[in-house]
């Protein structure tokens, strides 16, 4: 219709979306990374691998691998240096420092990196009780089975997230799943000696407890208690967890042992050598610190998104259970016996706007001529067309159908032309591309019985739906649409009567000004203005017309996007109906509140949503996903099911449902953020028209003839 100037869509801000969401995606997998780390330890029980040296494998635990051959060294008699796994954690990590210091005895605590990050002041309090801090990887990953890159990653992390939490940098390094020197494979070998060449001496363990297997305190002490006086390097576990039988095995421990002349002391201490941990540098000191954030920022990122599915869960959940309960309610109204409502047959003028209709106007035409209503008139108003749609029209020669020609204003325009031309005080607007059933004005009418009603939707379907993405506005139309419209007639608060259908009193359309032309949202913009003025606006289910949906991608962006934006405008413009009472107040209350949540916020967060799908696919169990998937899916279904059952329609459709959510759902939120993109800037969105290629008349059967 009606060009507006405007200045070129935005573009610029795809490119921020699209960043946004890449950072998004690597904050969920940094979160992905460093949550839910597994713990554990290896076999004890294997033998030495051929290609681990005689010397390693028969050795003692510590073992320095960066000379040409390895050193390995073992703990004097008597001495025990106590080893824990897998933390700081909040909980155990304290309490096993409790105990320590209860019985006086030191020990060796092997980090992992993410964690460090986590709890910085568990690090500072295990060094400041005198304690020695070693790594243990950022992620708690298999350094046997990890790529070279993610190895020295993973030992690098480390040492800068000590260095922040504590200003020192760890030498020491005992890798996940390890366990006694003579469980060594070829790999794990191989990545110790990697981890040498970058400044770590391996500690494996003497006596692996499997505490984290919690076999019962007496077994994890019997595990730990060297024979005939041995010294050993005593692998346990602080984090990772349930380690409520590793304390109180530990409790009973040190004083058995401390009888025995055992001493308890760190890995270091225990073969003579100087302290492993050394000052760390500003540069490690900094890097640390922003991985501390960037770890930070990343829990937050993911807990937000948790927050944001379980809310637009519970919404969707409300939503669907009051669209179900006004829907019943709805049904029962409208389709038990009213004999006690007079029978509406006053005259009636449909007002049909054109511009460049050719496709579609002659079926519309026909359609209304051939309406069972007795007291009709037809008035198409052409809006400057340059297709020959008015001649076609004045060519039928058809009697009760008027032609008017002007020049091209506007849709709203030429819908105030025919509202000052009509004869009828009963009025019904209809698009040029929209074709109606027989008893269509009849049923449309029939509200008017009642004079607090202002005005009546009908009922609009996809009448070229052969092909998917017809089926899945069909979908759309039928869930989405007519489902709503069902819940805002019960709550009294209808926003929008489609420019395809509907029936207006004239002097409603007089006293709110005619159809304003300041919104792109025409219809949306009317039938805020009918509702503030005081006036009812009803559903008539059963009023039907087929019209003709965009049958490519592009030309359903471009209908989306001027509907999604001049809803906001009608939005903006009506805000005010927030402080009024009566029927606006329902307005501005109920649907007002609704658009903005269902219409505008949940679309803006869908593309973080499929992100954290992706990020779902990366990190959590597929047969979890699978089964939410499926959850999901089966809800939607049986929604779509009710809706087509309500509008009597087949259930056909309901195949394409799942192939919906993989083109048509990210269109339609896209669409969303384009349009608030453009508001916010101000730009004026131009009028967009869509081609028509006749189909509804065809598939209908109305342009025959």
């Amino acid at each position: 219709m009606a060009k507006h100037v405007a200045r070129r869509d935005p573009r610029a801000h795809w490119l921020l979306l699209l960043l946004g969401l890449l950072l998004l995606l690597a904050a969920l997998t940094v979160n992905g990374l460093v949550s839910g780390l597994a713990g554990g330890s290896g076999n004890a029980t294997a033998r030495p691998a051929p290609d681990v040296p005689a010397a390693v494998g028969s050795g003692g635990p510590v073992l320095r691998l960066d000379r040409a051959e390895p050193v390995s060294r073992a703990l004097p008699d008597r001495t025990i240096a106590l080893t824990f796994d897998d933390g700081p954690d909040p909980r155990w990590t304290p309490q096993v420092l409790d105990v320590l210091r209860r019985h006086g005895a030191h020990a060796t605590f092997f980090v992992v990196g993410a964690r460090v990050n986590e709890h910085p002041e568990l690090v500072r309090r295990i060094l400041a009780e005198g304690h020695e801090i070693g790594s243990h990887t950022f992620t708690h990953a298999n350094l046997a089975d990890v790529s070279p890159w993610r190895r020295d990653l993973e030992l690098s992390l480390t040492r800068k997230a000590v260095a922040s939490a504590a200003g020192r940098e760890v030498t020491l390094f005992r890798p996940p799943f390890s366990s006694v020197p003579t469980a060594l494979t070829g790999s794990e070998y191989a990545a110790l000696r990697a981890a040498a060449g970058a400044g770590h001496v391996a500690v494996l363990t003497d006596l692996d407890t499997k505490d984290w297997q919690r076999p019962g305190a007496d077994r994890i002490v019997r595990a730990a208690t060297p024979k005939q006086g041995r010294g050993a390097v005593v692998l346990m576990h602080d984090g990772g967890g349930d380690r409520a039988q590793t304390l109180a095995a530990l409790d009973r421990l040190l004083p058995a042992l401390g009888e025995q002349g055992y001493r308890f002391t760190t890995v270091s201490a225990g073969i003579d050598a100087s302290p492993s941990m050394v000052p760390a540098g500003v540069g490690a000191r900094l890097s640390g610190t922003a991985l501390r954030w960037t770890q930070t920022g990343a829990r937050w990122a993911a807990d937000v998104m948790n927050v944001l599915l379980a809310t637009a869960l519970v919404l969707g959940i409300a939503r669907l259970v009051v669209q179900v309960v006004c829907a019943q309610r709805h049904v029962r109204r409208v389709r038990r016996p009213r004999r006690d409502r007079p029978e509406v047959r006053a005259p009636v003028s449909v007002i049909v706007p054109a511009y460049n209709e050719a496709a579609n106007i002659a079926a519309t035409v026909r359609s209304l001529m051939a309406s069972a209503y007795p007291a009709l008139e037809v008035i198409v108003v052409d809006d400057g067309s340059d297709d020959g749609t008015a001649d076609i029209v004045e060519r039928m020669r058809l009697r009760g159908v008027r032609v008017i020609r002007q020049a091209n204003a506007g849709k709203p325009a030429a819908l105030n032309t025919g509202i000052r031309a009509a004869r009828a005080n009963l009025l019904v607007l209809v698009d040029g591309d929209t074709v109606f059933q027989p008893d269509t004005v009849y049923r449309l009418v029939q509200g008017f019985a009642d004079p607090s009603v202002g005005a009546i939707s009908g009922n609009t379907k996809v009448a070229n739906r052969r092909r998917l993405l017809g089926r899945w506005q069909h979908l759309e139309y039928v869930i989405g649409f007519n489902l709503d419209r069902r819940m805002y007639d019960v709550l009294e608060c209808m926003p929008t009567i489609p420019g395809a259908i509907g029936a207006f009193r004239r002097e409603v359309l007089l006293r709110v000004g005619g159809v304003p032309s300041d919104t792109l949202a025409e219809d949306t913009d009317l039938t805020m203005k009918v509702l503030r003025a005081g006036w009812r606006v009803v559903y008539e289910e059963s009023a039907i017309a087929w019209t003709e949906a965009p049958s490519s991608l592009r030309q359903l962006w471009r209908q989306r996007y001027r509907w999604c934006y001049g809803t906001m405008q009608a939005m903006w413009k009506h805000r005010h109906a927030l402080r009024e009472s009566g029927a606006g107040g329902k307005l501005g209350r109920r649907g007002l509140p609704y658009l903005t949540v269902f219409q505008i916020v949940l679309p803006l967060t869908a593309p973080a949503v499929d992100v954290f799908a992706v990020y779902g696919l990366l990190f959590l169990p597929w047969s979890t996903l699978a089964l939410a998937w499926a959850g999901l899916l089966l809800l939607q279904a049986a929604t779509a099911g009710y809706a087509l059952r309500l509008d009597r329609e087949r259930y056909g459709p309901l195949w394409a449902l799942p192939f919906q959510q993989l083109v048509y759902r990210q269109l339609m939120y896209l669409v969303v953020v384009q349009s608030v993109v453009t508001a916010l800037i101000g730009n004026r969105l131009r009028w967009q028209r869509m081609v028509r290629t006749g189909e509804a008349a065809a598939l209908v059967g109305a342009g025959r003839g």
